[in-house]
């Protein structure tokens, strides 16, 4: 048996390939599930940037709404007594024309001068309610007419006064807030210096 040699040269040199072979499965390996987890994380950025839109979106509309929401709720509280102070307007127009149904000087009685008096003291009350709500009486005597607010009734001639100058109410108009509740309806100046055109078809 002592000249038995065995040579383990070759044995070696393929556990070396062997070593080397699993080094480069393994780099390789590495490699592929570096590039993978990139990958991933390009895709997870993607879809969480999408996501921020997503919620950006929707918090931009939801504070729309709620804005929205909001004005609806104050018109609402605002001018919910339009109709009925719209209704109302035409028992101020009646207080109004009683009184100018006395004629100067013609309340001679006290009991006549009672009910003058009681009467202007209901219309201020009721004038004074009026406000509380919103609801102001527009009385655009002396001043250029407008559109948006008075109605032309007729043309009166008056050298005197400027072209559109509204020279006489006929019926006084309301606003109620910002909006128009009825046009006063007017006698606008026909003649002298024209500050702008009138269009009485409004």
């Amino acid at each position: 048996m002592s000249d038995t040699k065995i040579n383990q040269e070759p044995f070696v040199a393929d556990e070396t390939q062997n070593v080397s072979s699993v080094q480069d499965d393994a780099d390789q390996e590495a490699e592929t599930s570096v590039e993978a987890t990139e990958d991933a994380l390009e895709s997870a950025q993607r879809e969480i940037e999408k996501l921020k839109d997503q919620i950006l979106r929707a918090m931009a509309e939801t504070e729309n709404t709620r804005r929205r929401m909001k004005k609806e709720i104050d018109d609402a509280q605002k001018y919910a007594v339009g109709g009925f102070a719209k209704e109302m307007l035409n028992v101020a127009d009646n207080f109004r024309r009683a009184l100018e149904a006395v004629p100067e000087g013609g309340a001679d009685g006290d009991t006549l001068k009672n009910l003058i008096l009681g009467v202007e003291a209901t219309e201020r009350q009721l004038l004074s309610t009026f406000e509380k709500f919103g609801v102001k009486k527009l009385n655009p005597m002396g001043q250029p007419f407008d559109p948006h607010y008075h109605q032309v009734m007729m043309e009166a001639e008056d050298p005197s006064k400027p072209a559109g100058m509204i020279v006489q109410v006929l019926q006084p108009g309301y606003m109620i807030h910002d909006r128009l509740l009825r046009e006063a309806m007017v006698v606008v100046a026909k003649g002298g210096p024209t500050t702008h055109k009138v269009d009485t078809s409004a």
